[in-house]
Formats: structure tokens, C-alpha cells, sequence
């Protein structure tokens, strides 16, 4: 089987049958996603961790047809309607669509119209009218099948449910369904209109009205389905699931019936007449809203894949947002009215304290404020300030640019998105049992700035807020994808074993929840990992486990200095070699460039060991542990807008990429309202794909083209800006 799955991805996938054939093995091998992608470069021919993920995704979606076409095959059999050439149809059909069609006229079903009929033994002349025979008599055919014992009173009600029988078996038939199919295909047209709402007086109708105004622009939209984009799509499904839209999709019927007619129609008898009419209805009342639901739930579908796509570039972006690093610092969580939470951090991200200040009305403590975040500043020797970019971010990072600060002191606004979230989760009151969720919400703003992907692991990815109508769309498959990117994402990076939270461990290739939590708890009671091999020592985590996680896990300042890189243990013997051949330690080997210089990496070619693996060592030796993240910058909104209301038009504005979708991208200029910057506006030529163009947190310059302050919405272009302020 594996041999038809491998063609079968090779033609998905557009990857060579032979690399797939690889993958494949490496994945009924139990071997991760992460860890293939990055130590069998040679199994796979190099492949990048989507490849990989995308030859595991198209083999799930394979087994789980597989297990289709087995339940098909065995109701149909037990039906004792299984022929040799429809079992064969099945069993080479790996198309869901057509093995759907292939099933249907066998599918149990509730009793219906048709089936009503057959039991009335009306099936004979159901059989008999499509064989339409322009020499038969039909009247005298249907007197036979008037028989008032089995329910058939007259020959119109004989008529009818032939014709019943006839309908369903049109709707059912493969050919019928293509025919409609392929007519959707090229003419379907997706409508919505506004929902007419019945209010109970006057005030009710105006709290309608107010909530429907953010689907206007489809109170009366109509659009080829193949040309709606997914954003589209997704926002009047969206409309219609919350009652302000009625959404219909439909195709050309007229042509749709002159297909069927000449598919179905032999002659103009009085048989192909009775024919016809059981074909009109049962097009219009079977075979069109099948084929409607089937295009509904297809172009959902593809909404929703496109959705996440772009979910999940966007999320890898931000968890490979650029890291502060291990310094000391001070976050605050603004406030008006409950004041600014403030923490301090130690440089590994530990509370060291916490307390609540007042600089902004309606208290006014400003003084005060002011003399503590000095105090606290030199009494912890903070090295960064972190702020939260919620209610009153603005002026508490005003107030804090004014205080006059050490100029070593770094000050950073970083995103909230999914804090308050975290600090009321399970995992906060974990980690901070005895203090409340403000406090809990500081500290993660802190730690956001420090290690964006440490602390973000923490957090339903849905949370986060970089989405595209990601709550509307296939949530199995949603997750799926975000649990992957994350998992990508941790090991891409590597994480400190010595440091990692349990929640960050459970990311590593190999590892999972369970062996998670024993690394923290031996480690906790033995103390800090001296080595990788240490690892075997940690309960549940066998060979395997081992063989997948130890590359991705640094050990700093133990005996081996390859437990600090991205080298796997399987490789140290290669890596022992070449600095044998050098006359040198392990350790000299990475620090001197001469000597690596001096190696020729085709004589350590093996048949398990091939180029790939061996210049991917030596990039490691080059530069070990190396973050592969971005170094963080320093941005700041301009002094002269605030609110919405202070923005005009022509102003150029310094912002940073908030979110990214496929019709452009949103961009925070500090007046708590996010302007979009349309596809069309992004860039002074043609942008085919926003992701392609900008990346999230990019520091960007902008220009206001349209306000909308009833809506609170901003259009902003990019057109002849600079890339950066």
C-alpha cells in the first residue's frame, strides 16, 4: 500500500516518489516531523519541515480513505449488491468524491419519497419508463401497477411514484451528479442579502441595525464562487451563522436540465415525458441542494485551509519573533482606573517582584509613580522595560520615556494578545500559585519581550490574535496546524534543557506532556543536566524518545561542548574524528576557524552519513547554538497621535504589522485602532500575496488615505513609503 501512497503524495505534493518513499518510512518509523526534516536530509533529499509535514498530512488524509472505502465495502456487501466491477471501481477510486458518488445509491438513508414507492412495487415501472420505448403502450402498462391492497389507488398515483424512484435515481446516478457538478464549477454564484428581522419595538430594531452594520458590505452581494476569497467567503458565513446575512450559492439551471435532458432523454415519447418531469423534480428538489451542500462545504473548506495558512504564517512569525534575551527587566501592565501592574524579572524570567502604581487620572499619583519605577530600576538593575500594549499603553509609555531614564535602560512596547488569557489559565496558577492574575499578566508581558517563544507556548494559539476569522473556520484542523507550526517553531530554535519550562519541553521533538514533566521533576531533584546522555537517566525516555529530542536540547558549560549545538549525538564520533585528524580537542575544532578550514568533508561521506548532514555540522561548528531568530530593535509611535480623532488624512506615520491576511495586512500606530493597509496599497507594484511583502512586527512607515470614525476603522497605504521609519 505504501507503494500507491507514495505516487499518490508524489503527484500531490510535486515531490519526487522517491524522497516521498523516504519520508514515509522515517514517519511509520515513529520519527517526528522536526527531526527528520532537520537529521535525515539524506533519507529525504533534503526536504524542509513543511515538505515533510505536508507527505504526513497527505498520508493521514490516505489512511483515513482507506478506512472509507472498507466500510463502504462492507455495507454494500452485506446489502448483497457488491459486483466484481463496482468492488474494483471502489477499491482504485482514491478520490473522496467520487467514492461518495460510487456509494450513494447504496447508502442507508431515511425513507424517502422513492423508497415509499418501491415498497408499493412501483420500482418495475419506474424501470419500465426509462426504458422508453416509443411503441409501448404506457397507459396499459401503469393499470397494471394500479392496485389499491398495496397502496396505489390510481394510475397518477402509480405515476407518481414511479417517477419518485425515477428522480432519486437520476440524483444518485454518478453521470447526473458530474453533469451538475461541472456546471457549478463554472457558473456557481455565491449570494447574501440582509436577513429581514422582526424586532419587538423600536429600541430593540436599533440594537439590531448597529450590530449588522459590519456585514454592510454584503447586504446585497452577489460574486462567481470561484473568484470569492477565502476572507470574503468566511465573513458572510460569519454574518448568516450570527443572523444578519442569508447566504445562498446556485448554479445555472436552465443549463444544468438541457444537460440531464440529453444525458437521460432518448426520445419524445410519453415514457421520456413521464421521464422528463421526474427529472425536473428531482433536480430541483434532490441533485441542486445536494450539489449546492457539496459546493458549500468544498469552498468553506477551501476557505478554511487558506485561513489557516496564513494562521500559521503568522504565528511562526510571531514565535520567531526577535528575543530580547537574558536581561533584567521591569514590565508593566497599564491601567487607568486599577493603575499599572508592575514586576521585576531576574535575566532568567523569575518574579523577583511585584507591586501596583498610579500615574494616570483618576488618581494622578505621578510623584509617586515616578519614584518607584527609579527605586525599582537600581534596586534590580533593570536593563529593559517591558509594556504591555493594551488600555492606556500609550501614556504609560510616555510617562515612562519622561522619567528620564539611564539610556541603557531599553524601553519596549510587546503585544498582550492571549496575556489576560494565560494569566487565568491552568499553567499560570502553576507556575504563580500565590499571586492573581494581574500579577500573573505582568510577568507575561515581561516575559514576551525576553523569549517571545518560550512564553507563547503557554498560550492557545488562538489567543494570540494574528489570525483570520480563525474561530469560524475547521477547528480539528486548525489545531492540527498550529500544534505543528509551534512544535516546528521550538525545535527550529532549540531550547536551554537546563532552563525550559516543562511547557516548552512538551514541544520538543519526541517528547510530549508525560516525559515533559519528568525532565522538570528530575531535574528538580538532581539538579542541572551535566549532558545530553544524562537524558536516559530521566524515567519514560527510552532510545527512541532520545534519538528524536537530544539534538534539539543544549546542555551550556558541560564536559562536551557539542551538548551546546545543534550537532545530534549520533554525529559526535564524526565531529571526534575530524578534530582527531587536526591533532586537536572538540572544543579547539569549533573556536578556530583555521582548522575547520583544513577539512575536507567529502572523506567523512558514509553510507549513513552523506554531504548534507556533514556541511549541516560543519554550518554548526561554525557558529553553535546559533539563535536563528532576528536581533530585536527599539520602536516608537509618533508623539502626535493618540486616539483615532487625532489622526488626518496625509498624515505618514511610523507602525508595526499587527496581523497579516490575504487581502493586506493591519498596522498599529498607536491610536488603539489597527489601520489596514489593502493589498493594492502595500507596495508601489503588484502584490500577489501580502506574506510575500511584509512580515509581522515589521517596523513600517506609513500614510493615512481614509478615516472612518463611526466604524473606528483607518486605510492606510504604503505606496512610495520607506520600509522602515
Amino acid at each position: 500500500m505504501n507503494k500507491i501512497f507514495s505516487k499518490l503524495i508524489a503527484q500531490a505534493t510535486s515531490i519526487s516518489e522517491r524522497q516521498v518513499t523516504g519520508t514515509i518510512g522515517l514517519l511509520e518509523e515513529g520519527c517526528t516531523i522536526p527531526f527528520i526534516s532537520r537529521y535525515r536530509k539524506e533519507a529525504t533529499g533534503a526536504l524542509d519541515e513543511v515538505q515533510v509535514a505536508s507527505i504526513s498530512d497527505q498520508l493521514e488524509k490516505l489512511k483515513e480513505l482507506e478506512k472509507r472505502k472498507e466500510t463502504i465495502l462492507k455495507t454494500i456487501e452485506e446489502q448483497g449488491k457488491l459486483s466484481e466491477e463496482l468492488k474494483t471501481r471502489i477499491s482504485q477510486s482514491w478520490d473522496s468524491t467520487e467514492l461518495e458518488d460510487l456509494y450513494l445509491p447504496y447508502k442507508p438513508k431515511r425513507k424517502t419519497r422513492a423508497e415509499a414507492a418501491r415498497q408499493k412495487g412501483l420500482e418495475p415501472l419506474a424501470a419500465f419508463l426509462m426504458l422508453q420505448n416509443p411503441d409501448a403502450d404506457v397507459n396499459k402498462k401503469i393499470k397494471e401497477f394500479v392496485n389499491e391492497r398495496k397502496g396505489v389507488n390510481s394510475a397518477e398515483e402509480a405515476i407518481q411514484g414511479a417517477q419518485d424512484i425515477i428522480a432519486e435515481q437520476v440524483s444518485e446516478s454518478e453521470e447526473a451528479r458530474n453533469i451538475v457538478r461541472f456546471n457549478f464549477s463554472k457558473d456557481a454564484v455565491i449570494s447574501s442579502a440582509k436577513v429581514k428581522f422582526k424586532a419587538k419595538n423600536e429600541d430593540e430594531e436599533k440594537e439590531w441595525e448597529q450590530k449588522a452594520q459590519k456585514y454592510r458590505d454584503y447586504f446585497e452581494f452577489s460574486e462567481k464562487l470561484a473568484r470569492c476569497a477565502s476572507h470574503r467567503l468566511l465573513a458572510m458565513r460569519r454574518g448568516e451563522a450570527e443572523g444578519f446575512l442569508k447566504v445562498s450559492i446556485s448554479g445555472d439551471d436552465e443549463r444544468c436540465l438541457d444537460r440531464l435532458d440529453r444525458q437521460f432523454l432518448r426520445n419524445s415519447s410519453k415514457s421520456a415525458e413521464l421521464v422528463w418531469e421526474a427529472i425536473e423534480d428531482g433536480f430541483k428538489r434532490l441533485l441542486k441542494p445536494s450539489i449546492e451542500t457539496e459546493f458549500a462545504n468544498k469552498s468553506k473548506e477551501t476557505a478554511d485551509k487558506e485561513a489557516i495558512k496564513i494562521f500559521v504564517k503568522n504565528l511562526e512569525q510571531l514565535l520567531m519573533s526577535a528575543p530580547l534575551g537574558q536581561k533584567r527587566v521591569l514590565a508593566l501592565d497599564p491601567g487607568f482606573r486599577t493603575g499599572c501592574k508592575v514586576v521585576c524579572l531576574d535575566a532568567e524570567g523569575n518574579l523577583l517582584h511585584n507591586e501596583t502604581t498610579y500615574p494616570h487620572p483618576p488618581k494622578n499619583e505621578r510623584r509617586a509613580a515616578a519614584d518607584k519605577i527609579w527605586t525599582l530600576t537600581k534596586q534590580y538593575k533593570t536593563e529593559a522595560i517591558s509594556i504591555g500594549n493594551g488600555t492606556a499603553s500609550r501614556e504609560t509609555e510616555e510617562f515612562i520615556r519622561g522619567l528620564g531614564l539611564p539610556s541603557s535602560i531599553q524601553i519596549f512596547v510587546v503585544s498582550e494578545d492571549g496575556a489576560s488569557i494565560y494569566s487565568a489559565s491552568k499553567v499560570a496558577r502553576e507556575e504563580f500559585p500565590d499571586y492573581d492574575v494581574t500579577v500573573r499578566g505582568a510577568v507575561s508581558i515581561g516575559r514576551r519581550l525576553m523569549d517571545p517563544l518560550a512564553e507563547l507556548v503557554k498560550i492557545d494559539p488562538n489567543s494570540i490574535g494574528v489570525g483570520q476569522y480563525q474561530k469560524d473556520v475547521d477547528q480539528k484542523g486548525l489545531k492540527h496546524s498550529l500544534d505543528q507550526t509551534v512544535e516546528m517553531c521550538v525545535n527550529k530554535v532549540g531550547v536551554n534543557l537546563n532552563t525550559a519550562s516543562k511547557h516548552l519541553l512538551t514541544y520538543i521533538s519526541g517528547l510530549g506532556p508525560a516525559i515533559a514533566q519528568n525532565i522538570v521533576t528530575y531535574r528538580a531533584e538532581n539538579g542541572a543536566f551535566t549532558s545530553r546522555k544524562e537524558l536516559l537517566k530521566v524515567p519514560k525516555l527510552g532510545p527512541k524518545a532520545f534519538e528524536q529530542a537530544a539534538g534539539f536540547l543544549r546542555v551550556s558549560n558541560g564536559k562536551q561542548p557539542l551538548d551546546n549545538s545543534a550537532v545530534h549525538p549520533e554525529s559526535y564520533p564524526i565531529v571526534e574524528k575530524m578534530a582527531k585528524d587536526q591533532h586537536c580537542t572538540v572544543a579547539e575544532l569549533m573556536e578556530k576557524k583555521e582548522l575547520r578550514e583544513k577539512i575536507d568533508i567529502r572523506q567523512y561521506v558514509t553510507e549513513k552519513t552523506g554531504l548534507p548532514t556533514l556541511q549541516d555540522i560543519m554550518q554548526e561548528l561554525d557558529k553553535p547554538g546559533r539563535d536563528p531568530r532576528q536581533q530585536l530593535t527599539v520602536f516608537e509611535f509618533s508623539k502626535d497621535v493618540k486616539e483615532l480623532e487625532d489622526v488626518q488624512v496625509g498624515m505618514v506615520l511610523p507602525g508595526i504589522i499587527t496581523n497579516i491576511t490575504n487581502f493586506g495586512c493591519f498596522v498599529d500606530v498607536g491610536v488603539h485602532t489597527k489601520g489596514l493597509v489593502h493589498i493594492s496599497e502595500l507596495a508601489d507594484h503588484f502584490v500577489k500575496d501580502p506574506a510575500e511583502e511584509v512580515q509581522l512586527h515589521q517596523h513600517v512607515t506609513v500614510r493615512v488615505i481614509g478615516i472612518d470614525l463611526q466604524r473606528g476603522r483607518m486605510q492606510l497605504s504604503m505606496k512610495g513609503m520607506p520600509a522602515k521609519p
